[in-house]
């Protein structure tokens, strides 16, 4: 057997480090779910901003996280998981739903793209709607739906208020709906709007990060 690499020991040992502390643990488990700004997380696990900061600081020295600017609020970033950053360890957090909906401004394209792939990932039911909602589906959702041989749901968007159930699982895929609705419960996804670029490469890549991370939600779902 070959040994592994002394480079490769060292990082998986510092990352083993840094999540063997409880609250650095709790913000991983958290993370491998949605995404999360620093002031929302210490609201959720009522810890001091300073406490926070020193947390993401040591996850992020280990290449645990990582973080990118919001498209709504300029102010504000979102923490979500580095590729490859949960090699070998496993979460534990799971959630119990009864219907998933899945949630954007225009309920054009994230939302759309992520409600048809939910389908084909998972017995639980799902639904989207928009804050805002546009005329029509964006056609390059259209056609990055198509060239996967996913049945998108071509009808008119529709507005979130006449689809959203009491008991529903929210996730926003857009940050200008997560910051306006504020949804105390539920999951965020910070996913570039590929509307701004209109490319088929934008809708593409919208596309492959709401697979990977319904791939990694499908399982720990667990139909209520």
């Amino acid at each position: 057997m070959n040994a592994e690499p002394r480079e490769t020991i060292e990082a998986r040992a510092a990352k083993h480090a840094a999540l063997a502390d409880p609250a650095r643990l709790r913000i991983v488990d958290l993370l491998t779910l949605g995404d999360v700004s620093p002031t929302d997380m210490g609201q959720q696990f009522g810890m001091p901003s300073n406490l926070v900061a020193h947390h993401l600081k040591v996850l992020e020295g280990v290449g645990i996280l990582v973080r990118v600017r919001s498209e709504g609020d300029r102010r504000r970033s979102y923490l979500h998981l580095a590729p490859g950053a949960l090699t070998g360890l496993t979460p534990t957090a799971t959630v119990a739903a009864h219907r998933v909906v899945f949630v954007c401004t225009g309920n054009s394209a994230r939302s759309k793209l992520a409600a048809a792939l939910w389908e084909n990932a998972s017995i639980i039911p799902a639904a989207s709607g928009g804050t805002h909602p546009a005329e029509r589906v964006e056609p390059g959702a259209i056609r990055a739906a198509k060239r996967h041989d996913l049945g998108l749901h071509e009808a008119t968007p529709q507005l979130l208020a006449d689809v959203l159930g009491p008991d529903d699982f929210v996730v926003t895929v857009c940050d200008n709906a997560h910051e306006e609705l504020a949804v105390p419960s539920g999951l965020h996804w910070s996913i570039p709007d590929p509307v701004r670029t209109g490319t088929d490469a934008a809708f593409e890549a919208a596309f492959t990060d709401l697979e990977h991370r319904i791939q990694e939600l499908a399982p720990r779902l667990t139909k209520a």
